[in-house]
């Protein structure tokens, strides 16, 4: 028992620790005022959506260019489907100020996570959150790599996953980001925090 006690909390610290390192590094890649679309060329993500929807659209993918180009948008990352903090507090934080986030003019309040798109699917609907939010899956994690915005979770058996963060884009600029330093430490990234910045 307490050989699994110190097992436990060895992975905890080398987690931990793993995060707030790869948190400090510079985000490179994405920052108030980038292009988000130039800093994720080529990539796509896949919309939420049940097995026989993907059979149907012969498993499409949606350019960024269609998500962003000419829109305000409201997005978020984190790291899965189904996990705690995230299903918890991250997606109802969105969730619950939709139509506050609506009247400040936003188009689509968007999560996307290194998922496919089958697992958001059935999250969103079990969060019942599929009405205010879009789900879109990023599932070899392309796009977050893109950004610079990774994290190795495999202490946590999660593997590559994002860091949980948010942004207002405007046709596709960056207007306001936040980037979490440690996943499980929820602050910034929350909707929330993020309709007090538009």
């Amino acid at each position: 028992m307490a050989l699994m006690a110190m097992k436990k909390s060895a992975m905890l610290k080398s987690l931990n620790g793993g995060l707030k390192m790869a948190a400090t590094r510079a985000f490179s890649s994405l920052s108030v005022g980038s292009d988000l679309l130039s800093s994720a060329p080529d990539v796509s993500l896949q919309k939420a959506r049940s097995w026989d929807e993907g059979v149907s659209s012969k498993f499409s993918t949606t350019p960024l260019h269609d998500i962003f180009k000419g829109k305000k948008v409201v997005i978020f990352g984190l790291p899965g489907a189904y996990t705690g903090v995230c299903s918890s507090q991250h997606v109802p934080s969105y969730k619950n100020n939709i139509d506050k986030f609506k009247a400040k003019g936003i188009d689509s309040v968007i999560c996307v996570s290194v998922n496919d798109p089958y697992v958001l699917n059935g999250w969103a609907e079990k969060l019942d959150a599929k009405d205010a939010v879009e789900f879109y899956g990023d599932f070899d994690a392309s796009f977050h790599k893109s950004l610079d915005l990774t994290v190795d979770l495999s202490g946590a058996l999660l593997g590559t996953r994002s860091h949980r963060w948010s942004a207002y884009v405007d046709d596709g600029n960056v207007k306001v980001l936040n980037v979490e330093e440690v996943p499980s430490e929820f602050k910034v990234s929350g909707g929330d925090h993020l309709l007090a910045q538009i």
